[in-house]
């Protein structure tokens, strides 16, 4: 049995990875879709669901830096801990403004900003115990992997979490936070002795070092820069509430299976790359991804039908999913493993602009625009940075096979 497993998953430190993975993107899809209708409900306002996107932002800037440098001095397995303890906490505090009964969207922005708190320091210890765990042959597989994790809960989060809300809405927040707490424990399980790291003075270069080696590498802030610009303008996913609400005439459940076509449409490109890790040119790939995307979310925004707004949704899943595989492993296979934490602090800092910061951009857009228009708008800039890339970026369209990439001198 353990012969048919991808070969990442053989590796035992990895399996815990993804397991704690797979059941921390589970939960927090599952409060991800609560919060968002709670949100939305208090004052039907799209702007709302773009400030608890902004709230939740806003600590990862002041935070990036020294928790890059956190994440390459200390065991990554323990802040990774300290993160989950923080997220269970969180559920905690969602549970008992639901008991009371939200009348204001001010707690769903503190959540949201502690929630920001718990990113920013848990996710670049995560995101650099994959090259620490697994060999350099299995990253790429491990990459898509650690994708699938989270792409499985995303799946059936937010789907399983509209159906909880409408029956029981304290229920989301109770399963979650033990689903949390199974998360914590897997992570737990990670071996205690890691590779171990150069120790370097703390001063100004080495807090910057992440920066630096990024801006160095113009392959590296190219593919960076164009996931954060395109999910920036185009992701169109921050309005579901209004797409469920107001233009599908739906509810929960109908939220919930808007929020669940996207990962879907990742799951089956994450399922793919595990068994066939892509083997042609990526930076042109990565282009025709990002353009593909933005005309799903154009077709996406203009469509009436349920069938075809999943339909549109899967796609952009689907290529968004290629596009992170190309950009994941091209970080982390470029970066020596002394930088990791750094740098991957300085990525999530991108990451974290193109979804919250989409988040709220797309509010004020359909709040200044109208949200069909908004999501158009954002759709066409999608097509038309993908085919500027080349022109800013040349080495990035020029980028070959992931599996001749070879790491960087620091």
């Amino acid at each position: 049995m353990r012969q048919r497993l991808p070969p990442a998953l053989r590796v035992r430190g990895f399996a815990f990875l993804w397991t704690a993975l797979l059941t921390n993107g589970f939960a927090t899809q599952m409060i991800v879709v609560a919060i968002g209708w709670q949100v939305y409900t208090i004052r039907h306002r799209p702007l709302d669901l773009g400030l608890v996107g902004l709230a939740e932002f806003l600590p990862l800037p002041l935070l990036a830096l020294p928790a890059g440098q956190l994440a390459d001095r200390v065991s990554r397995r323990r802040v990774a801990v300290l993160a989950s303890g923080i997220q269970v906490f969180i559920v905690f505090v969602l549970l008992a403004i639901t008991a009371v009964g939200p009348h204001s969207i001010w707690p769903f922005l503190g959540v949201g900003a502690l929630n920001g708190v718990a990113s920013a320091v848990g996710t670049p210890a995560q995101r650099a115990l994959t090259p620490e765990l697994v060999p350099t042959e299995l990253l790429q597989g491990a990459i898509a992997l650690r994708s699938v994790a989270g792409q499985i809960g995303l799946v059936a989060g937010p789907a399983l979490g509209g159906v909880i809300f409408a029956i029981e809405p304290l229920a989301v927040y109770a399963i979650a936070g033990a689903l949390l707490i199974a998360a914590g424990a897997a992570t737990l399980g990670l071996p205690r002795t890691m590779t171990q790291r150069d120790v370097e003075a703390i001063d100004r270069d080495s807090l910057v070092a992440g920066i630096r080696f990024i801006r160095q590498k113009r392959v590296l802030l190219g593919a960076i820069l164009l996931d954060l610009v395109a999910v920036l303008f185009g992701d169109a996913i921050a309005l579901a509430p209004v797409f469920a609400k107001t233009i599908l005439h739906g509810g929960p459940v109908v939220l919930g299976a808007l929020r669940t076509a996207p990962s879907v449409g990742a799951l089956i490109a994450g399922l793919l790359i595990t068994r066939r890790p892509l083997s042609f040119p990526a930076g042109r790939t990565l282009l025709l991804v990002v353009a593909s995307f933005g005309i799903a979310t154009i077709v996406f925004g203009l469509s009436r039908s349920l069938p075809l707004s999943l339909a549109m949704l899967a796609i952009t899943g689907f290529v968004d999913m290629i596009s992170m595989n190309i950009r994941a492993t091209t970080v982390a296979v470029l970066t020596p493993l002394s930088l990791q934490g750094r740098v991957g602090a300085v990525e999530w800092v991108f990451i974290s602009a193109s979804n919250e910061l989409g988040a709220f951009e797309s509010g004020a857009s359909a709040a200044l625009l109208g949200t069909v228009r908004a999501v158009v708008l954002g759709g066409v800039l999608m097509v038309g940075f993908a085919a500027a890339w080349p022109r800013l970026f040349p080495a990035l369209s020029r980028l070959g096979p992931l599996d001749e990439l070879e790491p960087e001198p620091v």
